[in-house]
């Protein structure tokens, strides 16, 4: 689970999140593309624009699922399912 001083309500995560698990983890986190066909974009948009779930809680407020597609330059799922079906290598 993510800390929450790592945690960005307004756009999902920080940049101190990925150096954080790059070091601890040694894992190889990388920041979202925001613009582009680039693969790990594409990628991206095919996972995601297929996920269940509300882009809004009960609340109003905007979910992590929609945060995310957010940071990659995505309004809707709908938008990031028509992107990969554009722009997938057959």
């Amino acid at each position: 689970m993510v800390k929450k001083m790592y945690q960005n309500p307004s756009v999902g995560l920080k940049e101190a999140v990925r150096k954080y698990f790059n070091r601890t983890e040694g894992s190889n986190l990388k920041a979202p593309v925001k613009t582009g066909t680039n693969p790990r974009r594409v990628s991206f948009a095919a996972r995601f624009g297929s996920m269940k779930g509300s882009l809004l809680s009960k609340s109003g407020k905007p979910t992590r699922l929609k945060l995310a597609l957010k940071a990659w330059g995505f309004g809707s799922k709908e938008a990031a399912r028509n992107f990969a079906a554009r722009n997938k290598k057959s």
